[in-house]
């Protein structure tokens, strides 16, 4: 078996900073076509891709679905859907060669004979179009499917290649919803797919914003001097959604907040904030700095949950001046749910770099503003110049905006015009969609232009997966335990949660950064 350029190798030597690797023709099959996901994200992704000339011409997509429907049928609903949802208007021309590469095929994903009729449809599409044998396949479904997949795919000799070809899977979250379960997902698709060939997608680490951290820290000498315990006072991130539910309760239920952002999209930001340089710029070397984060999290004891570890619940209020229902009150919630909408953590990393330095998490539903950010909060300078014309100096703050707005800004001190020696913050502030005169890509775009490229980089590794699960365990273990288990806080809709969260900084002094 060859897996050729599963491991696209960036020269060091390469000319000016690209570190891009070259996307390669393949066929994208998606299980779960007709899902949300392929109709939302995935198929505009793709027709964004081609718009703007991204996307190899020999390039196949290929619906992968239980219901019954012809080429037609599935390539007019997709039109109608990426017409919403794309980020930029559908251009016919572009449109209708687009959607001559996109095909159905109908199969129950438990039918074997389907895998093997799939396997001749590639071999024919491979002729027709150019695409090299080379298949990516997309798992848009919930993670009880995973097994049946791969499971025909191998007996239909898809998880295999042919000599200069590749095969690679990419894998939607929730990937596990604790330790056991994320070890025998990831035995499930090892015994089809080698770690090399497995894609673990994270849309945050897709967006601009975050890809631009390593850039910010290590490109730039002003910040990696100062970016450790003796400049540093603490670290917030935050999620925030206006949001309720919406719908997803049937999954929300078995998830919560912690599970279901924290365990993944936050802890990822965190290694990006907290990792040590890598050795180079290939997918292992960033991966196995942002591992040694991971396993650098201060495990935290139930009595450590108790005093670190916050989850809040929405009830009624007001979002927009408009008001929306409690969680509970929710269709398809248990009027009794325990299931947590807001978490707030106070955590340390136990290495050199951020000894004793508290890294503040929440994420939060129904809360007055959407967005994404991080702020690191630099030690206060000295008083003793100004103390007789300042009674406090307000902190430098380093804010890094994920979403929306994407950029970043700086606040300073700087003394106001005047006769007087007045001392008042001030902000320089950096913004993608202004300074570069080009709208950044949706986070699919640049995830699936990286698979098809064999560049890991923004995917997360198996041990990455597990480490994350080994620090979050013990938090869900303690909330769940059936004695002294921490109280659930309610707060109403619109507020920026429970007051609890505030206390959490309150007790040495600090507020939680409004967005």
């Amino acid at each position: 078996m060859s897996q050729a350029n599963d491991h696209p190798n960036i020269n060091p030597l390469r000319e000016g900073l690209s570190t891009r690797a070259v996307p390669q023709p393949c066929s994208v099959v998606i299980f779960g076509a007709t899902g949300d996901l392929t109709h939302r994200k995935l198929i505009p992704a793709l027709y964004n891709l081609a718009a703007d000339g991204d996307l190899p011409p020999a390039v196949a997509v290929v619906g992968f679905a239980r219901r019954e429907k012809t080429d037609g049928d599935f390539r007019k609903e997709l039109e109608e859907s990426t017409r919403k949802f794309s980020r930029q208007p559908v251009r016919d021309e572009i449109w209708n060669t687009f959607a001559q590469a996109v095909y159905y095929h109908q199969s129950d994903f438990s039918d074997e004979a389907g895998y093997k009729s799939l396997a001749e449809r590639l071999d024919k599409i491979d002729t027709e179009r150019g695409t090299r044998g080379n298949r990516l396949f997309y798992f848009a479904v919930a993670p009880d499917q995973f097994e049946p997949i791969v499971k025909h795919l191998k007996a239909a000799g898809l998880n295999e290649a042919c000599e200069g070809s590749w095969a690679r899977v990419i894998v939607e979250k929730p990937f596990g919803t604790d330790l056991a379960s994320a070890r025998e997902l990831n035995r499930v698709v090892r015994s089809s797919f080698s770690e090399e060939q497995t894609y673990r997608i994270d849309h945050f680490l897709g967006k601009e914003t975050a890809q631009n951290i390593l850039v910010l820290r290590f490109a730039n000498a002003i910040f990696e001097p100062l970016w450790n315990a003796r400049y540093l006072d603490h670290v917030q991130i935050t999620a925030s959604e206006t949001l309720g539910v919406e719908g997803r309760a049937g999954y929300y239920e078995g998830a919560g907040a912690l599970r279901d952002m924290v365990q993944n999209h936050l802890l990822q930001l965190l290694c990006l904030i907290a990792m040590e340089p890598p050795t180079d710029l290939s997918a292992d070397s960033i991966r196995d700095e942002k591992v040694k984060v991971v396993r650098s999290l201060r495990r935290m004891t139930k009595e450590d949950v108790a005093i670190n570890a916050l989850r809040g619940q929405y009830a009624e209020g007001a979002i927009n001046g408009k008001p929306v229902v409690g969680y509970r009150a929710e269709q398809n919630v248990d009027p009794k749910s325990i299931t947590e909408t807001y978490v707030a953590l106070r955590l340390f990393i136990d290495n050199w770099r951020w000894s004793d330095v508290p890294i503040y998490l929440r994420v939060g539903k129904r809360l007055p503003k959407s967005g994404t950010e991080i702020s690191i909060h630099f030690k206060k300078a000295p008083l003793v110049l100004f103390n007789k014309e300042a009674t406090t100096l307000d902190q430098n703050v380093l804010v890094i905006r994920i979403q929306p707005d994407e950029g970043i800004s700086l606040r300073m001190q700087a003394k106001m015009p005047g006769t007087s020696f007045r001392i008042e913050p001030v902000k320089m502030d950096f913004h993608y969609g202004t300074s570069f005169g080009k709208a950044s890509p949706e986070a699919y775009e640049r995830l699936l232009l990286d698979a098809m490229s064999g560049d890991a980089t923004l995917f997360a590794r198996r041990d990455e997966v597990e480490e994350a699960w080994l620090f979050i365990d013990p938090i869900e273990q303690a909330w769940h335990s059936k004695k002294d288990a921490p109280p659930l806080c309610f707060y109403p809709s619109g507020s920026w949660g429970p007051e609890e969260a505030d206390e959490l900084l309150a007790r040495e002094g600090r507020i939680w950064r409004r967005l």
